[in-house]
Parts: structure tokens; C-alpha cells; sequence
């Protein structure tokens, strides 16, 4: 009797900034959540100010409506106790992080993803700390044993570049307007409060989707 053929999990494909604080609670949880449900993740990193620029936006929204931002620091501190994950207030909002970016692009697939892109976002949304500095993510990557020299020339090659401005403008293409963006197909969910639903969508679809 011949055996069944392997079948893929679903995936969940996330789109996240490391300068989006929501992004934070879905970067931190989104692993284990998506055990559970038998999906596997698909890390998106891009760029969110290519997008709001082309959106007519010269800042974070919630930097440029006043009400909106303090809702919005109410309301990621109160998810934060939610899911037991420490939290302080960046004194500088929102922090470029383009250097981390183009690391975890080369991360993507790779065992350390998550652990990196975690460390990253405890810099910024736990430590308060510089994200886009070359000594900071390199501490990173030699703490995790990964080689950081190597993983910041890289960066800083037009090959890794472009592969960032690729993946920023389909972010783009596909209608992405905020982090963290979630697909199940052509399915999009927005926001770290969508994640358990873009999950669940996923594991709904089957195994292969």
C-alpha cells in the first residue's frame, strides 16, 4: 500500500515594519498562534513610508491626527498587558528601521527569522532603543550566532536593496495600506487584531489551501 503524498500546511503570509507598532504584539505571537492552528507564516518585511507617501502621507497617521495617536497609545498598551508582553513607549515615534528590514529580507526562510525580528522589536518597543544602527542589530546577530558581518554587508548591497523596494512596492499592488497585514490567498486581513482571524481563515482552507 503506497504511502499519502506530503501535503503543505496553509500559510498565512505576514506583512509587517519593524517601525509599526502593532506590528510589535503580531511579531512577538504569531509563531506559536499559528502552530496551534496548523498554518505555517511567511515573513513579509517592507517599508509602510513608500506607502503612505504614495497614500499623500508624510508621516504615521497616528503622528498626524492627534486624537488618533493617543488612542492608539492607550490602546497598544492595553494589548500589550492582553498578551503579557512588555511595553514602553518609544521616546521617538515611529523609528526608521530600514537596516533591520533588509536583514530579515535575507532572513526570510531561515530558521532566525523570528527570533531576530523579535529582538528587533524589544529594541524599539521595550529598550528604546536605535533599531537602524549597525551596533545594535549586530550585538542581534552575534548574540543568536549568526555571522553579522557578513548579514550587515549584505545589507548594504544593491541586490538586497532592490529585493526590499520589490517586496515594498507588492506590498503596495496588493492594496497594503498599514502593518500588520495579513493574506490567506488574496484574502487580506489588517491588524494585529486580525491575526487570529487570518489563522483561523487559513487553517479553514485545508491543508495545502
Amino acid at each position: 500500500m503506497s504511502e499519502s503524498p506530503c501535503l503543505a500546511a496553509p500559510v498565512v503570509e505576514f506583512w509587517f515594519e519593524f517601525g509599526s507598532n502593532y506590528s510589535y504584539p503580531s511579531v512577538m505571537r504569531i509563531e506559536a498562534a499559528a502552530a496551534r492552528h496548523g498554518v505555517t507564516v511567511a515573513w513579509r518585511p517592507f517599508m509602510l513610508g513608500p506607502i503612505f507617501r504614495e497614500l499623500g502621507m508624510d508621516n504615521s497617521p497616528f503622528v498626524l491626527q492627534k486624537e488618533k495617536g493617543a488612542y492608539m497609545w492607550q490602546d497598544i498598551a492595553r494589548e500589550c498587558r492582553k498578551y503579557g508582553l512588555p511595553w514602553t513607549r518609544p521616546s521617538h515615534f515611529p523609528r526608521l528601521g530600514v537596516l533591520p528590514l533588509r536583514i530579515a529580507i535575507q532572513g526570510a526562510g531561515m530558521p532566525w527569522m523570528e527570533a531576530f525580528c523579535q529582538r528587533v522589536m524589544q529594541l524599539n518597543f521595550v529598550h528604546d532603543q536605535d533599531i537602524n544602527s549597525p551596533e545594535p542589530l549586530a550585538a542581534i546577530l552575534t548574540d543568536l550566532g549568526l555571522p553579522a558581518a557578513a548579514l550587515l554587508a549584505r545589507a548594504g548591497s544593491e541586490e538586497v536593496k532592490a529585493r526590499l523596494r520589490e517586496q515594498t512596492a507588492e506590498a503596495r499592488a496588493r492594496g497594503v495600506f498599514g502593518a500588520p497585514t495579513f493574506f490567506v490567498g488574496e484574502e487580506m486581513f489588517w491588524g494585529n487584531d486580525r491575526l487570529d482571524d487570518a489563522l483561523a481563515w487559513a487553517a479553514a482552507q485545508g491543508v495545502g489551501g
